[in-house]
């Protein structure tokens, strides 16, 4: 069992915008009026491109499928909330909040995934519970940790309780259970996705702890993360604000790991972070200043970790 992959799945973007449907409680997305929407689009695609190149340098092998013009996906560019892969051969298909981002769900992206050579042996389809306004946003909502067999889990709109429950008896992970707020116009709102206020890394946690304010809450995630090991770099509400919450782990060519962020959040930590995080690996960072305004996710969201195994060749 590993914690971090050297495949990664990304959908280059073909309408991307600001997502209406989404930022009803998304207070990360922030509308750019003085740009027109081909041209906001061709600035995604660039910025993708850049980043994807960044990847592909050090050696991770990037699985790009180019989105449809139809039907309108804002937010195809964030694949990890539809869709996660598992060692054992098995995918989840997830309830999503936004109608539009249903759209985003493809057999043809499974079939390319195959054709590459991966085998999925199950898929486990939680999309019936949309028909409750259930949801569970993928790899947004959960984050993994899949040495330890545990998923955490900030409960809001987008990440229904019982849900996360069942996923984790589906898929043999044990939950720890939070919720994560942020400062909106001076109210506590729910955070939208878990993984904006935390990374768990292979030896270390990247973790907006100043989001959890139940203070049982707080200390049962501290308690897990320090039980199994992880040296915890905490962050501060406003670096969670430039997306710093928002990194994964992964592997280049050599094994070597590397920790995956924007330049926004790379900028925003401090000397002494930067100092702890390459303790443990390298850092890539990427431009990503349109993607993250509009679209309210940045470089974690952007990479669906592809854990399967490979087709056994006769």
């Amino acid at each position: 069992m590993e914690q971090h992959t050297d495949t990664i799945l990304m959908i280059r973007p073909a309408s991307f915008k600001m997502n209406e449907q989404t930022a009803v409680n998304n207070y990360f997305q922030k509308e750019i009026k003085d740009i027109l929407p081909e041209a906001l689009n061709r600035k995604a695609q660039l910025e993708f491109d850049s980043f994807v190149e960044k990847l592909e340098t050090v050696g991770v092998n990037v699985i790009i499928v180019e989105d449809t013009i139809e039907p309108e996906t804002p937010d195809a560019i964030f694949p990890n909330n539809w869709i996660s892969f598992h060692q054992n051969g098995d995918i989840a298909v997830y309830p999503m909040f936004a109608e539009n981002r249903r759209l985003e769900r493809r057999e043809d992206i499974l079939e390319t995934i195959e054709n590459r050579g991966y085998q999925i042996n199950n898929v486990v389809d939680y999309t019936s519970a949309e028909g409750e306004a259930v949801f569970l946003e993928g790899t947004g909502s959960v984050v993994l940790d899949r040495v330890n067999r545990k998923a955490y889990c900030a409960i809001s709109p987008r990440a229904d309780e019982e849900l996360f429950i069942e996923f984790c008896e589906d898929f043999e992970f044990t939950p720890v259970i939070f919720v994560a707020n942020q400062t909106v116009e001076n109210t506590r709102e729910a955070i939208y996705h878990t993984n904006v206020m935390m990374c768990i890394a292979d030896q270390f946690a990247v973790i907006c702890l100043d989001t959890i304010d139940d203070k049982k809450e707080k200390k049962n995630v501290v308690s897990h993360l320090k039980g199994d090991g992880k040296e915890i770099i905490k962050i501060t509400e406003q670096q969670m604000h430039h997306f710093t919450g928002n990194m994964l782990q992964v592997k280049g060519k050599d094994n070597v790991a590397y920790l995956v962020m924007s330049e926004a959040a790379h900028q925003s930590l401090t000397n002494e972070q930067i100092k702890v995080i390459e303790k443990y690996n390298k850092i890539i960072s990427s431009d990503l200043t349109i993607i993250e305004t509009c679209g309210g996710g940045s470089a974690r969201c952007m990479m669906a970790e592809v854990f399967l195994p490979k087709k056994s060749v006769n």
